[in-house]
């Protein structure tokens, strides 16, 4: 049985590369993959600055969002993985700034590197319609 899905991508070199969608939605769940600070060409912006990366991260899962007619107070769990978790308060900051009154399950997790290194963060979100 194929499953009906909406899909929205982003445009950056990576989709297609990896063969993945920005966000997916089922039915009423939306799963946005891992979204870094990049802008749509896929060029990270702000090296080395993990809060101004966490916030475009968070933009752009908005951005994906918003496509699907949907909003951050939506999202009810994301994922976060960064390079360097002794920084970890910088994408905190980020993250309670823009779900401070939506209150997401979260995980905040330190990995080695992301495909990128310049990169810093990587967040997973999923959200209910």
């Amino acid at each position: 049985m194929k499953v009906k899905r909406s899909k929205i991508f982003s445009g950056t070199p990576w989709e297609p590369k990896v063969g993945y969608a920005r966000a997916v939605q089922v039915g009423e769940t939306i799963h946005v993959s891992g979204t870094t600070g990049t802008d749509p060409s896929g060029k990270v912006l702000a090296p080395g600055d993990m809060y101004a990366q966490s916030v475009q991260t968070i933009r752009n899962i908005e951005n994906a969002l918003k496509r699907l007619g949907l909003g951050l107070e939506n999202v009810v769990r994301t994922r976060i993985y960064v390079t360097q978790i002794d920084r970890w308060e910088e994408v905190a900051k980020a993250h309670a700034e823009f779900f401070g009154e939506v209150h997401p399950a979260t995980s905040l997790i330190g990995v080695v590197r992301l495909v990128d290194p310049e990169m810093l963060v990587e967040i997973e979100a999923e959200a209910v319609a």
